[in-house]
Order: structure tokens, then sequence, then C-alpha cells
């Protein structure tokens, strides 16, 4: 059972860093079309998706997908912060809404 935790952990990983991938390839392609950014949007995309099939697998889509988008937020949102991109405190108190509705919707 733990192992099996332990996979499906990894695999929303996985996903959930495929998508941000994918998101800093789009914010790359934003300023400038260049190979990295294709290269972020491809890799990005196909790990998600791989990863994705795997999952769905063994796990109610819904609650997938609820997780999937919570921790992609995090990794998101950390990169914002580390670009500069950061939140004011209106949206970091929307974005803490946003993830409390999405841990009390997925129990």
């Amino acid at each position: 059972m733990g192992s099996l935790f332990f996979k499906s952990a990894l695999l929303v990983l996985a996903a959930s860093l495929g998508y941000s991938a994918a998101t800093i390839g789009m914010k790359m392609a934003s300023q400038s079309w260049g190979l990295m950014a294709v290269f972020m949007l491809l890799i990005g995309f196909t790990a998600a998706t791989f990863a994705e099939i795997i999952l769905m697998r063994g796990i109610n889509l819904g609650v997938l997908y609820l997780i999937i988008i919570a921790v992609e937020t995090l990794i998101v949102l950390s990169y914002a912060i580390s670009i500069g991109e950061g939140l004011n405190p209106r949206q970091m108190v929307g974005a803490g809404f946003v993830l409390v509705g999405l841990a009390v919707v997925s129990y």
C-alpha cells in the first residue's frame, strides 16, 4: 500500500512538474519564440501526458485533477516569485482561498 502511494505521489509530481514546465515555456514564448521555449513546452506536456495516463488507471479523475492543480499552482507561483512577478497581498489571499477550496472539495 505504501509503495502504491509513493508511486502515485511521484507520478502526481511528474504531471505537475510537466504542466509547470509547459507554463514556463509559454512564458518564455510570450517574450520571444526560441528553441528553449519549444523544448520546455514539448517536454512539459509529454511528461504530464504520460504521468496522467498511468495515474488515470487507478485514481478518480476528479480527485486527480484537483491534486495536480494544487501542486502545479504552488510550483508556478514559486517560479513567478523567482522571476519577480510576485503576487500582491490581495492576490495572495485569493490564491489561498483557491488552494483551501481545492482541499475542501477533494475531501
